[in-house]
């Protein structure tokens, strides 16, 4: 089965994202395939690269990069709503004029035209938060 996922909730605003990687893990290990994880709305918090937690805390941020390093999923950040929260990937940030580097390893980031194409070739798509 084909899966788009679309994620709304930051990493720290309930129980939503974990369940959402666990989901999202889950399905992978079942081979099963995800054609897409969308981050949207506050989502986009999963990928910042400099997310901190406390150590005794889920490190969702690394744990994201490391299922899509591992299963090659592909992990879109919208654009806009990348923008409007202070997240700049290089290209943007030079264009902007600034210099830094926001986005997480194995995240990239796109437009909802990339949700859009996923939901369309999965079988199911799901929305957590």
């Amino acid at each position: 089965m084909k899966f788009a996922i679309q994620i709304n909730c930051s990493p720290t605003s309930s129980n939503t994202a974990y369940t959402a990687y666990q989901f999202v893990k889950t399905v992978l290990t079942l081979q099963h395939q995800v054609l897409r994880v969308f981050f949207y709305q506050e989502g986009i918090y999963h990928a910042f690269a400099y997310n901190t937690p406390p150590d005794d805390e889920l490190q969702l941020t690394k744990n994201w990069s490391a299922l899509a390093e591992q299963y090659a999923v592909d992990l879109v950040v919208c654009i806009s709503a990348a923008q409007r929260r202070g997240l700049l990937c290089e290209d943007e940030a030079h264009r902007q004029g600034k210099v830094d580097n926001d986005l997480a390893k194995g995240f990239r980031i796109s437009g909802l035209g990339q949700w859009v194409e996923a939901s369309l070739l999965a079988d199911r798509f799901i929305v957590f938060g």
